[in-house]
């Protein structure tokens, strides 16, 4: 999916911070400033967004998982809408620390959420006392609320996806500890050096948030679809073997089976020609 200056420039993707909260470090980013607001180069963002895509359908071909993280506002439902898309977990609300260098323990949360889930299926739910019954009922919507979007997360995922990492500081440092590629929109009041792919967008607008999204997930969407695909091939591939072996096999039973035409010598031939 090409990206357009156009439609970046009709979402607002260009507009970044007042000039005197800006980090120097965005200045490659900058096409200018107008009215005491920094101005994005579109033309570095669609090739940004280009890059950052090819990298994220490579990962999601891979089998990886790539985890979306937005808790502000302006990105939740976005966020949630885009990721749950395409199957990728997301957090949008509180960051829970230690979601990366601590996810035994995460997993550990996880488990008690599906342990509850059994106890309601089972019927032992209904053998606790009221005041019981209800702090379970507590603590499984706080348990979904905080991780119910990372619950097919059995592993650490492949990738991160940040909007705003300032805001989301600390789940970029969990990241970079354990060396996962970090992907995230780059305002100008944010420093790049710490993240691996750049995108310089605007990302407190909910318009310019949606469109970077779009292009983001259908990337990774188009990942997915070449992995099941190729999955699909191979499964055909090893299908059609065993049907090729037997075949092969009937055909060299009938072979063995025909007898073979005698065939005279050639001396024969001629001295019968010249009778």
């Amino acid at each position: 999916m090409a990206v357009e200056v156009k439609e970046l420039l009709e979402a607002g993707v260009h507009f970044g911070h007042l000039t005197r909260k800006w980090d120097p470090n965005m200045a490659p980013y900058v096409y200018m400033e107008r009215n005491g607001i920094h101005i994005i180069n579109l033309y570095k963002t669609a090739a940004k967004i280009d890059e950052a895509g090819a990298a994220l359908a490579k990962i999601a071909n891979s089998g990886r998982k790539i985890l979306f993280v937005a808790t502000k506002k302006q990105a939740k439902d976005i966020v949630a809408e885009k990721a749950g898309s395409i199957n990728m977990p997301y957090i949008t609300e509180r960051w829970p620390g230690g979601m990366l260098t601590n996810f035994v323990t995460i997993r550990k949360a996880v488990k008690k959420m599906a342990s509850i889930d059994r106890m309601k299926k089972d019927g032992t739910f209904m053998t606790l006392s009221k005041k019981e019954r209800l702090q379970v009922d507590r603590l499984r919507a706080k348990l979904e609320k905080n991780l119910g979007s990372i619950s097919d997360m059995t592993r650490l995922p492949g990738a991160l996806f940040v909007v705003d990492i300032k805001r989301e500081h600390i789940a970029i440092k969990e990241a970079q500890k354990l060396n996962i590629p970090i992907f995230a929109m780059v305002d100008t009041n944010s420093d790049p050096r710490q993240v691996d792919y750049v995108i310089p967008a605007n990302d407190d607008a909910s318009k310019s948030i949606d469109k970077i999204l779009t292009h983001v997930t259908t990337s990774i969407s188009e990942g997915l679809a070449e992995r099941k695909a190729e999955k699909d091939a191979a499964t055909s591939a090893k299908e059609e073997a065993p049907k090729a072996k037997e075949e092969a096999k009937a055909e060299a039973v009938v072979e063995k089976a025909t007898p073979k035409a005698k065939v005279a010598p050639a001396a024969k031939v001629v001295a019968e020609e010249e009778e």
